[in-house]
C-alpha cells in the first residue's frame, strides 16, 4: 500500500520543493497540527493552574505536583513502545487511537473532584499524547514527499515551539475567565474537530512483519520513567538515595532492554540506527537545543521576577519575543533544509542560540525591557532557525521502513532534554544562589555550543538514507 494515496500525487511538481501544498497535505498537516499544539500544550499549561487546583482540591503544594508528573512520565515512558506499535498496526492507526484516549483523558480531567481522580485521569490524558507524539513525524514522511519534507517538518517544529512557549500564557488568559477545569474542557472541541479532518485524510503505511515485544514494552517503560523521576528528584531536592536508586532502576532496566532486543530488525529503543552517525548526532542535537531551551524557560521567571522585580504579566511579555521568533523563523528554516544541508542551518542556529543566551547571563543590574526583548528575540531566532533542519536530519537519516522509530526517538529526546534542563537549573540554584539565574543561562549557552559543534559534524558524515532515496526516482513517484 503506498505511503500516499496515488490519486493525490498527479498534484506535486516532482523537483519542485516550492510547489504548493496538495488538498491531502492540507487536510493532513492540519489534524496533526491540532493534536500536536493540544499534546504539547497540556505539558506546560497546567503548571500556571497548579496553584489553584491544588487549593480547590484541598490538597499540598507538593502532591499536586504529580499533576504534573503523571502527564510526563506516561509521555516520556511510552513513546518508544508506541513508535514501535505504530510500525507493526500502521502509524494512523495509533495517532487516531492517542487522539481518542487523549479527548477521553481530557473530559476526565475536566470533571474530576479529587488530587487521584486527576493525577490517573492526566496519566491516561499523556498515554494518548505520546501515541500523538510517537507518530506524527512518520505520518508526516508518509505526507510529504522526500524533496519536500522540509515544508512538513518546518509547520511541525512551528507548532511544537509556539504551543511549549505559550503554555503559561494560554493558561492564565483561560484561568482569567473561568476556573481550572476548563483548562482541559477546551481540549474537547478542538481534538474533535481534529479527529474529524483525520480520519479520512491522514495515509496508510507500511507494516512491519514482525511482533510486538511486550517484555521489552515493559523495560523500556521502566527505564525511561525511572529516568524522569530520578531527574524530576533531583530537581525537587529529594533525598540522595531516592535519586541514585532511581537511576539505579533506569541503569538495569536499560541495560536488559539492551540486551533483550539485540539482533533485533526494528529494536524499540532504536540503537542500530544511532550506528548512522547522522541520526546519532541528530539526537545529541536535539537533547543539548532542548536542555538549553530548558535551562532558559525555567530559570527566566526566576531571573525576571526574583532578580529584576518584574511582575507575572510583565514577565510573560518578556517570554512573548522568544516564541514570536520561533514561529517566524521555524518555517523559513523548514524551507530551507529543502535546499541546504541540515547540519549547517542546525549549526548556525544553535550557535545564535548560544550567544543570545550568554547576552541573557551577562545583562546590566537593572536593564530596559528593550534589553531584555532583544536579547530573548535573538535566542528564538536561533532555536527557530535549528529546530526544523533537525527533525528533518532525524527522519531522512532513517531508512523509510523505520520512520516510526525515527519520530519516536524525536519526542523522546525533546523530552529528555526539558527534563534535564530543568533538573540542573535546581542544580544552579542550590549552588549559585540569587546568581543561580545567571548560572543557568551560563550552561544553556554551553549546551547550545555543544549542539552546535555536533550538528556541524553532520556536514561531513554519509546519509545511507538520503543517497538510497536520491538515487531511486520511484521513491519520489
Amino acid at each position: 500500500m503506498p505511503a500516499v494515496p496515488t490519486e493525490e500525487r498527479p498534484h506535486h511538481l516532482p523537483s519542485d520543493p516550492d510547489s504548493p501544498m496538495t488538498p491531502l497535505e492540507r487536510r493532513g498537516m492540519a489534524a496533526i497540527l491540532l493534536s500536536v499544539a493540544l499534546a504539547t500544550l497540556d505539558t506546560a499549561i497546567a503548571n500556571t493552574a497548579l496553584p489553584a487546583i491544588a487549593a480547590d482540591l484541598h490538597t499540598t503544594p507538593a502532591a499536586s505536583v504529580w499533576i504534573i508528573n503523571a502527564y510526563q512520565l506516561a509521555m516520556v515512558a511510552t513513546l518508544l513502545p508506541f513508535a514501535a506499535l505504530g510500525g507493526i498496526l500502521g502509524h494512523r492507526r495509533v495517532y487516531l487511537g492517542g487522539l481518542v484516549v487523549f479527548l477521553i483523558a481530557s473530559a476526565v480531567c475536566a470533571f474530576s473532584w479529587s488530587l487521584p481522580t486527576l493525577v490517573g485521569a492526566r496519566l491516561l490524558q499523556g498515554l494518548g499524547a505520546s501515541a500523538i507524539m510517537s507518530v506524527n513525524a512518520a505520518l508526516i514522511s508518509a505526507i510529504f514527499p522526500p524533496h519536500r519534507l522540509g515544508r512538513g517538518v518546518g509547520l511541525n517544529a512551528l507548532v511544537v515551539g509556539i504551543a511549549f512557549a505559550v503554555g503559561p500564557t494560554v493558561a492564565s488568559i483561560v484561568l482569567s475567565l473561568g476556573t481550572w477545569p476548563w483548562l482541559f474542557a477546551v481540549n474537547l472541541p478542538v481534538g474533535v474537530f481534529a479527529l474529524m479532518i483525520a480520519w479520512p485524510s491522514l495515509p496508510q503505511t507500511k507494516r512491519a512483519a514482525h511482533g510486538f515485544d511486550r517484555f521489552a514494552a515493559l523495560l523500556n517503560v521502566v527505564t525511561f520513567a525511572s529516568l524522569i523521576f530520578a531527574l524530576g528528584e533531583a530537581a525537587q531536592r529529594a533525598p540522595r538515595h531516592t535519586v541514585l536508586a532511581s537511576f539505579g532502576v533506569a541503569l538495569v532496566a536499560g541495560v536488559l532492554l539492551l540486551r533483550r532486543e539485540r539482533g533485533h530488525p526494528a529494536p524499540m529503543l532504536p540503537v542500530d540506527l544511532f550506528r548512522r552517525p547522522m541520526f546519532a548526532l541528530s539526537t545529541m542535537t536535539a537533547i543539548c537545543s532542548f536542555a538549553a531551551q530548558g535551562l532558559a524557560f525555567v530559570s527566566l521567571p526566576f531571573f525576571f521576577e526574583s532578580v529584576l522585580g518584574r511582575s507575572q504579566v510583565e514577565t510573560g511579555f518578556l517570554m512573548t519575543p522568544w516564541s514570536a521568533l520561533v514561529a517566524l523563523m521555524a518555517p523559513i528554516a523548514g524551507r530551507m533544509s529543502d535546499r541546504h544541508a541540515p547540519g549547517i542551518l542546525g549549526g548556525i542556529g544553535l550557535a545564535i542560540l548560544c550567544v543570545g543566551m550568554i547576552s541573557l547571563a551577562m545583562l546590566p543590574a537593572e536593564p530596559h525591557a528593550l534589553e531584555i526583548c532583544i536579547r530573548m528575540a535573538i535566542c528564538g531566532a536561533g532555536f527557530g532557525f535549528f529546530q526544523s533542519p533537525n527533525l528533518k536530519a532525524f527522519m531522512s537519516s532513517a531508512p523509510r521502513e523505520r520512520s516510526g522509530g525515527a519520530s519516536g526517538m524525536i519526542a523522546t529526546s525533546r523530552l529528555i532534554g526539558q527534563a534535564t534542563g530543568a533538573a540542573l537549573v535546581a542544580l544552579c540554584f542550590s549552588i549559585a544562589g540569587k546568581h543561580g539565574p545567571a548560572l543557568a543561562l551560563s550552561l544553556g549557552a554551553a549546551f547550545a555550543g555543544v549542539g552546535s559543534i555536533a550538528s556541524g559534524l553532520r556536514l561531513v558524515t554519509r546519509n545511507p538514507s538520503a543517497e538510497r532515496i536520491v538515487g531511486d526516482p520511484s521513491r519520489e513517484a
